[in-house]
């Protein structure tokens, strides 16, 4: 029995010897494939495998394929498997088609993780975050990732949250950054603050799982709402390519950008004004000179707060007015502050702005509070038509803008990024206090980065770690000179990652977070691929620093990621006993009967499919999956039958169809080798110009340009991996169904 190769493949074959020599030179063709094999001949192709330094030719175009980059646990679970196999797969598919492909890794190391473990195992963060990265470097090492490792990076390194702290005041020089005493989210057991987007459905914390208690602090934020509508426009901008249902929860995040917020300062009896200032909402801001009362909700921070002269000025049982006023700062009249639950509160707000004048609602509640109603003001007048109304906004928004007090445009629910966080390991917010000068200091450019003390031991008594860095803590003013203080406050880590895709594209850059070229060269990002969980919250903030650093010049477009693919979990067979919900190990459930039990004690089991988690005990170590199985197997194993996007149910029975496909692979090039160590005997003119032969070379040429057609759409466009994979079985099938016997 001898095998018929198309004329084109015997051309290449016979071109090709150094080619043919490589692949042939493991010498294992004519074994069975086994474990063992996989093994031998990934360790002798490791080395020759890895990515390519940067491509410095201009004549191919660029393909940025990013994966949102792990924190570093110090163990790959799943998960991680599956997304970097998903960018590594990508990667390899756009640089074999001659693209300059930039496929990067690096570390979300800051975070509350890494502090914890620090504070129970008695050493410092560093150290221990340190390890993690080496360890978990390693085992994408062996997972066979072509990442490039030069452009490595790890958030808690000065060489980048230097740049982290120098968009900070970037920002804080356009008037983005404040500080404010808020009502926040505090976490218990974390002992830190809290955004709301951290805070689940059931008020509990997203990491500790502690219920959030409320607590006023002074705080910093980032007005992430002057770009509201100008993110929310983004999501309509045709650069954006296949984001699905994406769209949609960002747009529900952002929410219809429909009203304005105002900053509106407190004062007390006497008119002397108060540290506080109260954030208001008006989807009519062209009428807020004719505002004649605030409302504010019971439990609402004005109702929570202490007044000097703890009373109220007047009491019923419709509402409780409150000893302070806030300040038209249109008009700089005084409006008195009632706590209510008569009027109704825009969604995400605590506080109504009353214009009794074009609100029936309004017009009641002042005539039962007996507050007079003024006249309309003469810069806001009757409002005729629908140009009136837009000239009579984009004057009092403007006013706003120029004051420092909001006037942008953006929905009621959608608040402020909260980045303060006080804990230690953190990026510091490069702040300084001095008694002298009025107002918190901005450190100057020249002396970033302002780096984390040494502190041999953490603290976990509900304080930040740095007020006990006496050294560090006491600095000098860079205005007057005179002694200061440092912020003690650390950012949140949704700040360092809301730009790391940029600090890739010029990673030694020591002058500048990177540069504007190559931001111009390499963005937008054309593919990131990440888990569903980071869908709002990070990529709303990477959108708004984009956005951001857009408008001061610095990158070419508004929007980062032009496509988004977004992996399903990976999930494991959990089992529970009915009644308790206690989880079991498999190995102690039996289930040699009709249902499952546990074993010694014959309780009922239910299994589900759930997230791996070692409570669960459903997880499954990466590790032993490349060990058992190599890593070519694992990686088809992670991206076969199921389409990327959705869950895949890690599960043996799923594993006989890629085991069984190598296998036929492996006796297809045993097949073909044994066939070119003797070309001359079998492939001759006569047998080329036979109708049999040509026949197969024009079944063969179809059969390879449908599933060719087939794999690079999903590749490229579907993202259906697990179909391309399919595919190339089926290529695999015709290749070995139209072998020919001849000269039996």
């Amino acid at each position: 029995m001898k095998t018929l190769y198309s004329n084109n493949v015997v051309h290449k074959c016979l071109t090709k010897t150094f080619y043919r020599i490589l692949c042939s030179s493991t010498g294992v063709w004519n074994e069975d494939l086994s474990t063992s094999i996989k093994h031998d001949i990934e360790r002798k192709w490791r080395n020759k495998l890895q990515a390519s330094v940067h491509d410095d030719d201009n004549q191919k175009s660029k393909f940025y394929v990013l994966s949102m980059f792990p924190y570093p646990s110090g163990q790959l679970h799943m998960g991680h498997v599956r997304v970097y196999t998903i960018s590594d797969t990508m990667a390899h598919f756009y640089r074999m088609n001659g693209k300059k492909v930039i496929h990067p890794m690096g570390w979300d190391a800051f975070g509350l993780p890494a502090e914890n473990a620090a504070i129970e195992r008695g050493i410092e963060p560093f150290a221990w975050t340190k390890q993690n990265i080496k360890h978990m470097k390693e085992q994408l090492q062996n997972l066979g990732c072509s990442f490039e490792w030069d452009r490595e990076l790890a958030t808690c390194d000065p060489n980048y949250y230097h740049w982290t702290q120098f968009l900070f005041l970037k920002l804080y020089e356009e008037g983005l950054v404040y500080k404010k005493e808020a009502l926040v989210n505090w976490d218990p057991v974390d002992q830190t603050v809290l955004a709301d987007e951290q805070v689940d459905t059931n008020c509990c914390s997203w990491r500790s799982g502690a219920k959030v208690e409320k607590k006023l602090l002074n705080q910093w934020f980032i007005r992430t709402t002057c770009f509201s509508k100008s993110l929310l426009d983004g999501l309509d901008d045709p650069v954006l390519k296949n984001w699905r249902d994406i769209i949609n929860l960002q747009r529900h995040w952002i929410g219809e950008c429909n009203g304005t917020k105002f900053e509106f300062e407190l004062e007390d009896t006497l008119s002397q004004v108060m540290k506080h200032t109260l954030t208001i909402f008006t989807c009519n801001p062209e009428y807020v000179c004719n505002a004649s009362f605030i409302a504010v909700a019971p439990g609402s921070i004005l109702d929570r707060l202490k007044f000097d002269c703890d009373s109220t000025v007047e009491s019923n049982d419709v509402f409780k007015r409150l000893p302070v006023m806030a300040k038209n700062p249109f008009t700089g009249e005084r409006l008195p502050i009632y706590v209510t639950d008569q009027v109704e509160y825009e969604e995400g707000m605590d506080c109504h702005l009353g214009i009794p004048g074009i609100s029936e609602m309004d017009r009641l509640f002042a005539t039962a509070a007996n507050i007079p109603i003024s006249s309309p003001k003469e810069n806001s007048q009757q409002l005729n038509s629908v140009e009136d109304v837009d000239v009579a906004r984009g004057r009092i928004n403007h006013m706003a803008q120029k004051l420092g007090i909001g006037g942008y445009p953006c929905s009621s629910k959608l608040r402020d990024w909260l980045i303060s966080r006080q804990r230690y390991w953190g990026t510091p917010i490069p702040i300084v206090y001095c008694k002298q000068c009025n107002g918190p200091q901005s450190v100057p450019y020249s002396e970033l980065p302002v780096t984390l003390p040494e502190i041999e031991r953490l603290s976990n008594w509900g304080k930040s770690p740095l007020l006990e860095a006496t050294d560090w803590l006491n600095t000098k003013c860079p205005k007057c000179g005179g002694d200061a203080t440092r912020e003690t406050d650390t950012m949140d880590t949704f700040v360092d990652s809301s730009w790391y895709f940029l600090r890739y594209l010029d990673p030694h850059n020591e002058d500048m977070p990177f540069s504007k070229s190559k931001a111009a060269e390499f963005m937008p990002v054309d593919l990131y691929i990440g888990g569903k969980e980071h869908a709002v919250l990070h990529l709303y903030y990477a959108r708004f620093m984009n956005h951001f650093l857009h408008s001061i010049g610095l990158v070419p477009y508004k929007e980062p990621f032009q496509r988004l693919l977004v992996q399903g979990m990976v999930m494991g067979q959990s089992y529970r006993i009915k009644g308790t919900g206690q989880y079991l190990p498999k190995e102690n459930v039996d289930f040699s009967g009709p249902k499952p039990v546990e074993k010694g004690t014959g309780l009922d089991v239910v299994s589900s499919w759930e997230k791996m988690s070692k409570s669960k005990h459903n997880g499954v170590h990466p590790e032993t999956v490349l060990k058992d199985y190599g890593i070519d197997t694992t990686r088809l194993l992670i991206l076969a039958d199921v389409a990327p996007t959705s869950n895949r149910h890690w599960t043996s029975d799923t594993f006989p169809g890629i085991l069984k496909w190598q296998h036929r692979l492996w006796l297809t090039m045993r097949s073909f080798l044994n066939t070119r160590s003797n070309l001359q005997n079998i492939v001759s003119d006569t047998v080329l110009h036979t109708p049999e032969f040509k026949e197969h070379e024009a079944r063969m040429f179809d059969s390879r340009n449908y599933y060719l057609k087939g794999v690079t759409f999903n590749y490229t466009t579907a993202f259906q991996l697990s179909v391309a994979i399919s595919k190339m079985q089926g290529l695999t099938n015709s290749l070995r169904v139209s072998r020919t016997i001849i000269n039996e």
